[in-house]
């Protein structure tokens, strides 16, 4: 019984993962960078992180990167499935889109990067050069599968159905 219900569990799972839409995420770091390393300036761009990530986890930055990839979705839909973090211990900005389509994720994070390169390099032409806190791009996005990952639902599978058989050989036992 055990047996016969980890492999019936496990072809489910593979079926269930064979059939569904896979979905891709894309990664994208931003380092955020001062001018200079004094001590009051670098705490000033760690403190100002999550201000960063304020400006781009909005329905407006959203819209801006509908416009420009001429998508066809809602501003809440797309901020759904971004997920934008910061990193203070190493100055990053992590943006991560999760897609359908791999090169379209690549192309959302790319340009939710570029929005706030170019919102820092405006604020940059208020400071004074010695004050000023850049934003790079470290790396173009890349993506990979996110879901669904085969094996690992496969070998849940299994381990569900050895866990069932044992619950229900003990009940049969117990009867």
């Amino acid at each position: 019984i055990m047996v016969l219900l980890a492999i019936l569990t496990a072809a489910a799972a593979f079926i269930f993962s064979t059939i569904r839409t896979p979905v891709y995420q894309s990664t994208v770091d931003i380092l955020i960078q001062p001018a200079r390393t004094d001590f009051g300036l670098t705490q000033s761009a760690k403190l100002l992180l999550d201000a960063y990530v304020a400006f781009l986890d909005t329905n407006n930055s959203a819209g801006d990167v509908i416009d420009s990839l001429q998508l066809d979705t809602t501003p809440d839909a797309l901020r759904a499935d971004v997920a934008i973090a910061s990193q203070a211990d190493k100055f990053l900005i992590r943006i991560e889109v999760e897609n359908e389509n791999g090169d379209l994720a690549n192309d959302i994070a790319r340009r939710w990067a570029e929005l706030l390169v170019q919102w820092r390099n405006e604020e940059n032409q208020k400071q004074r050069r010695e004050d000023r806190v850049t934003a790079l791009i470290l790396d173009d996005p890349r993506f990979s599968l996110d879901r669904p990952r085969k094996g690992i639902n496969v070998a849940a599978g299994a381990v569900i159905g050895l866990l069932l058989g044992g619950v229900i050989m003990f009940v049969l036992e117990y009867i």
